[in-house]
């Protein structure tokens, strides 16, 4: 890739409190990704120059631009503290690296963990990065996709409580979150014709009706409506069997009813490198999937490999929109 056509990123630095600053930091020492990405760092100039300074990364910021974000208070800078005005920090660097995106100064953002204790208290009552950027940027449909090579799994329901999610399962919700999931797989990564499997919501999907039966009044209808639109999927299968024997690789995608029955096995078998898209937005949106990790934070020991791999896919997908809408 030519240097003078790198994607631009813009990458928020998350909760100041946490390792995003660290990881974000380690990240922007890498040759390669400086090969296939130019980084602006969003978020407070002193919070970054400190956090250099403290874990000898002085180098890292070398080149890169940073916009500052203003820090009303510098008390509540306290790594491995939850603290409202942590929080806020953190979500107006989501916002400003959005609207960079938005206005096309930047060709995709990465987000670096926030603590949604800290932004609840901050002001912000959104569950997640997820909700936040499908509202600000007015996406109808969107979805949560992990990745890790050829490992994508898609998550029906996203920060839901196990109460809540039967509930929020239906014929609507399957269809257009299969169809968000296909386009991005399309668009994103250049899957001409991709194809989902689906796991089911029960214990061994059901097992005909007997331990419950939305898979059979809600989602295999839903599935069947989706393969009358055109789309590959298989399904619903007994998810606890599913990614042990491993037949994630029979796809290019699979489709979880929620959060924990998606994201443990892809940390188990993603092994720390995982990336985190959000599909169905008009901005390219990725982050490292581990969270804030208040109980390392500012110890200088936290690995940057997701960060990586999260802003060059996030170069990758940027890349590949641009040819397909060039």
């Amino acid at each position: 890739m030519e240097a003078q056509r790198r994607p631009y990123i813009a990458l928020s630095v998350g909760d100041p409190n946490g390792i995003g600053p660290e990881v974000a930091l380690k990240a922007l020492q890498s040759r390669e990704l400086r090969k296939h990405a130019r980084c602006v760092v969003v978020g407070p100039v002193l919070v970054m120059e400190d956090w250099a300074e403290r874990l000898g990364l002085r180098d890292a910021l070398n080149g890169v631009k940073v916009v500052d974000v203003v820090l009303d208070d510098p008390s509540e800078i306290e790594p491995g503290q939850i603290r409202a005005g942590a929080g806020r920090l953190a979500m107006e660097s989501v916002a400003r690296a959005c609207d960079l995106c938005l206005s096309g100064e930047a060709d995709a953002m990465v987000t670096a963990p926030i603590s949604k204790e800290a932004i609840k208290l901050g002001g912000y009552d959104f569950p997640g990065h997820t909700e936040f950027l499908a509202e600000r940027t007015g996406a109808g449909r969107f979805a949560m996709m992990l990745v890790s090579g050829s490992l994508r799994v898609a998550l029906l329901t996203i920060h839901e409580s196990i109460a809540r999610v039967a509930g929020l399962i239906t014929n609507e919700r399957i269809t257009e979150t299969l169809q968000t999931v296909s386009d991005s797989l399309v668009s994103d990564f250049g899957i001409a014709k991709p194809r989902i499997a689906v796991l089911g919501l029960n214990p061994h999907a059901g097992d005909g009706g007997v331990i419950g039966r939305e898979e059979i009044d809600i989602i295999q209808p839903a599935l069947e409506a989706a393969r009358a639109n055109g789309l590959d999927i298989s399904g619903p299968f007994p998810a606890d069997g599913f990614f042990g024997r491993r037949g994630d690789r029979e796809f290019d995608a699979v489709l979880a009813m929620y959060h924990d029955q998606g994201l443990a096995p892809f940390k188990a078998l993603a092994m720390g490198a995982g990336v985190n898209v959000t599909c169905g937005l008009p901005i390219v949106r990725t982050s490292p999937d581990h969270g804030t990790a208040f109980a390392i934070a500012g110890q200088g020991v936290a690995s940057a490999d997701s960060m990586k791999q999260a802003i060059l896919l996030a170069a990758d997908i940027a890349e590949k929109r641009k040819a397909t809408n060039s």
